[in-house]
């Protein structure tokens, strides 16, 4: 009886702390011309537990209109690579995704209620966005110049409306007018506590209906080995 008490205040202990710890997101992405990377990074129990989405090239394949990206999936501490593949996103793919986004709809009741509530717990620790604009006219390049700070402004009222942001965005649009050039680097990351992407989870799950939905696009997994097409 006593191993039994102390088996389940194991378990209790293990689960409040589960549910307190800090998740954080990291997210990167950088391009130049035509050289573009992203990186996703989670993290948790100050670094212990790390998962990484790398996704060093994206391009655009030359026999059709498909985004091949080129992905690896790390995770551990020393960031060991689970997986290493292709994948091609064809405007189908898209058309499907955009499918099973409304299928996500109809079958989950107040998802944007549940989804806005949740991110409104998702702080903003970092937030680091900065471009470099030219078009060779320096006319041209004075009105995308305006251009980019407008949106981004809107882009960060969005941001500031659905989650916590914490600190000042750090923005920077730099125009060129001598050259031709884009580039743009981005960092952002998100902080929440894994209870409340669970008590989130739940509630998706307590207003689901019409049974499982019958989604067509492919999962994040399923990446396509092939090494005999290099980038």
């Amino acid at each position: 009886m006593k191993w039994i008490l102390v088996f389940c205040l194991v378990i209790l202990l293990l689960f409040i702390i589960i549910i307190v710890t800090k998740l954080r997101v990291i997210i990167s992405y950088f391009h130049a011309q035509d050289d573009d990377s992203l990186k996703i990074e989670f993290k948790a129990l100050f670094g212990l537990i790390k998962y990484k989405l790398d996704i060093p090239v994206i391009k655009i394949d030359d026999d059709s209109a498909a985004i091949v990206t080129k992905e690896k999936l790390k995770s551990g501490k020393e960031e060991k690579t689970k997986k290493e593949g292709h994948r091609k996103m064809t405007p189908d793919d898209l058309i499907k995704s955009y499918y099973d986004f409304k299928m996500l709809l109809e079958h989950v009741v107040s998802l944007h209620k549940i989804i806005r509530r949740f991110l409104k717990k998702v702080k903003i620790i970092e937030f680091e966005w900065n471009t470099l604009l030219g078009t060779g006219d320096a006319a041209l390049t004075g009105m995308l110049t305006g251009a980019a700070w407008s949106i981004k402004g809107a882009i960060i009222g969005i941001i500031s409306s659905y989650f916590k942001l914490q600190v000042m965005p750090q923005m920077n649009v730099q125009p060129h007018f001598q050259m031709a050039v884009t580039q743009t680097s981005f960092k952002c990351m998100l902080q929440f506590r894994i209870g409340h992407a669970m008590v989130a989870g739940i509630q998706l799950l307590k207003f689901w209906k019409g049974g499982r939905p019958k989604f067509k696009s492919k999962p994040l997994s399923a990446l396509t080995n092939d090494k005999t097409k290099p980038f």
